[in-house]
């Protein structure tokens, strides 16, 4: 904005807060929750001109025109749009303008996004074609540019890359609000050059370094990590990970996705050990498509933050005006006050935390939880929706996993999924071994979750024709099936997992006939599918269309006997070689506590 355009809307808001022009917008009688002093003050008034907030006091009837559009509040809380602070758009498996449109009439008014998903597809010309979507928004949408692509060099293979030079590029776009998540952890506390060069063109560019630091070890492995520059991270599960974060400087970043619920235990820290909660900050980073539509986005994790028995004006604090803060952006939003957006919500009950009306940008964008406006229309380019290139029809013959050794037991090193969280165990397991190859003893009905399944890992970027196969523990599958997704954080090949090597060629191959997506096979029939074809990652129809579609996938997990909560977003993270602790790249099976290869087979 041009020094003459500033001077011209502060002007503006001072002649509408004396009464010498009218407001666009006058809201009355309402309960103002004032994050700022972190008072409920009663019968507030608002007036609203040109997007932004003028007044806020006692009676801004002074401000009424003709023309004023007057919204009476009826002493519901005033509250500051939600922010949420970390964020991937692509788990949504919706465009940003979907995204939006599932989450804005529920209170969400400004998304920081770090869409390092499409960057592993498509490198800094995905970044520009999510910041361009995002410019088009209703309401305030800020990019990060993806740090770790790929997120550990050398032991996987995305489909493109991003450097310092990218990064320093990036940074200079209008709508960049810093640098996503620093995952390559090992990386920073190591020096690695490239890392650090990415951080150093962030602090220079005067702008925000997110962090990720996934290991639960807070000895020197994390004093190093803090040393190198992250600000924030989202990936502690335990209280004393939030109490250690904020000690260090950091922000802490609770979650509370679809499947990461990291929340109650780390916001002890406030509730029983007194720890300032202005460190603290709520965000999402991974929500389904369905969760948006049937539970809500921000609005959802306040409710569950004032469960665990937070205050409510102290949780939207940790929604609102704490992530502005942290990014620099408290001149903007994240409290009602003058000189801000016009973001607001109204809300009769603050612990049942539900958005009746909702302003963005000095709009009324919502009410009742029905949208009110026309969003924009952004077409993707083809280069965007033909990503999934296998190289070859795969085979059944390409999920043998052969044993060359003649020593029993043979023992595997399998993957364990954890429900709910994001690591996984390392496992050493014994395998059954018939005729030379392992087989699956979840192909005896009445299976449990302690048996294994075939994990595999397909390369779909360069068309190599390449599949890597090893085992995982925890699914619980009882049928002879087979699913497939090209999510697969963050390197986004596709990965397989089953029990019938015969189905797992025909999910893969299915997934490259609809250029990406979710596939779930049961003895021989497709029972589940979303078609994913922008990046293989995104579909282009609404949230409440892709939630339906995704709901079928949900549904062929539980018939194939799966019952893990959202089993699907624990599969898209098997591929992801930096939580530890074992995962499956193309390259190979990754022992992510030491960054190194191991043998699915030791003998």
């Amino acid at each position: 904005m041009t020094t003459d355009s500033t001077t011209k809307r502060t002007q503006l808001l001072v002649d509408v807060a004396m009464g010498r022009k009218p407001a666009d917008i006058v809201i009355r009688d309402g309960q103002w929750v004032s994050v700022q002093s972190g008072e409920i003050i009663p019968h507030t008034d608002i007036a609203i001109v040109d997007a932004f907030i003028a007044y806020v006091g006692p009676d801004a009837s002074h401000a009424i025109g003709a023309n004023t559009q007057v919204i009476q509040a009826e002493n519901m809380f005033l509250v500051p749009g939600l922010l949420d602070a970390h964020m991937h758009v692509e788990s949504g498996m919706v465009t940003v303008t979907e995204f939006v449109r599932a989450v804005a009439r529920r209170g969400t008014t400004g998304m920081f996004i770090d869409p390092h998903e499409i960057a592993n597809v498509f490198g800094l010309d995905g970044v520009k074609l999510m910041l361009d979507e995002a410019k088009e928004q209703p309401i305030h949408v800020w990019v990060q540019v993806p740090s770790c692509v790929p997120s550990a060099p050398g032991l996987e293979t995305p489909g493109s890359s991003i450097g310092p030079e990218d990064v320093a590029e990036a940074m200079t776009w209008d709508g960049i609000i810093g640098l996503g998540e620093m995952m390559n952890f090992p990386g920073v506390f190591q020096s690695d050059a490239k890392m650090h060069a990415e951080m150093a063109a962030t602090r220079d560019a005067g702008k925000v370094i997110g962090g990720h630091y996934a290991a639960p070890d807070l000895g020197l492995p994390f004093h190093g990590y803090v040393a190198g520059g992250p600000e924030d991270d989202h990936e502690g599960t335990r209280k004393e990970d939030a109490i250690a974060r904020v000690r260090q400087g950091m922000k802490a970043m609770l979650r509370y996705g679809s499947a990461w619920h990291d929340v109650a235990t780390q916001v002890r820290a406030v509730i029983d050990d007194g720890l300032d909660p202005r460190r603290f900050i709520l965000c999402t980073d991974d929500s389904h498509a369905e969760t948006l539509t049937q539970d809500g986005h921000m609005d959802r994790v306040v409710r569950h933050a004032i469960a665990q028995g937070l205050a409510p004006v102290t949780a939207i604090q940790m929604a609102t005006l704490n992530a502005a803060e942290h990014f620099g952006l408290t001149r903007q939003m994240g409290m009602i006050a003058p000189g801000r957006y016009a973001d607001i919500l109204l809300v009769r009950d603050l612990s049942n935390f539900q958005a009746e009306q909702v302003l963005a940008k000095g709009q009324v964008i919502a009410k009742g939880g029905k949208l009110l406006i026309e969003l924009p229309s952004f077409q993707y380019p083809e280069w965007a929706t033909n990503s999934v290139n296998l190289g070859k029809v795969i085979s059944a013959e390409d999920f043998k996993l052969p044993v060359t050794s003649n020593q029993t037991p043979v023992i595997a090193n399998v993957i364990g999924v954890i429900e709910n969280q994001a690591p996984t165990r390392h496992l050493r397991m014994e395998v059954d071994v018939r005729d030379g190859e392992v087989v699956l003893p979840s192909l005896k009905l009445g299976g449990t979750k302690g048996e294994y399944a075939k994990i595999a890992l397909v390369e779909r970027h360069k068309g190599t024709g390449k599949v890597m196969v090893g085992l995982v523990q925890g699914f619980g599958f009882t049928e002879r099936c087979a699913i497939a997704t090209t999510v697969a954080h963050d390197s986004h090949q596709m990965i397989v997992v089953g029990t019938d090597e015969r189905m797992m060629a025909q999910a893969a191959n299915m997934l490259g006939e609809i250029n990406g997506g979710q596939v779930v096979v049961k003895d021989g029939q497709v029972i589940g599918q979303v078609e994913l074809p922008i990046a293989g990652l995104m579909s282009n129809e609404r949230a409440e269309v892709v939630a339906e579609k995704a709901a079928t996938v949900l549904k062929g997990f539980k018939a194939c006997g799966c019952t893990l909560n959202n089993p699907n977003m624990q599969l898209s993270l098997l591929a992801l070689v930096v939580i530890p602790e074992l995962r499956i790249s193309d390259l190979g099976l990754v022992d992510v506590t030491k960054f190194e290869f191991v043998p699915v087979l030791e003998n």
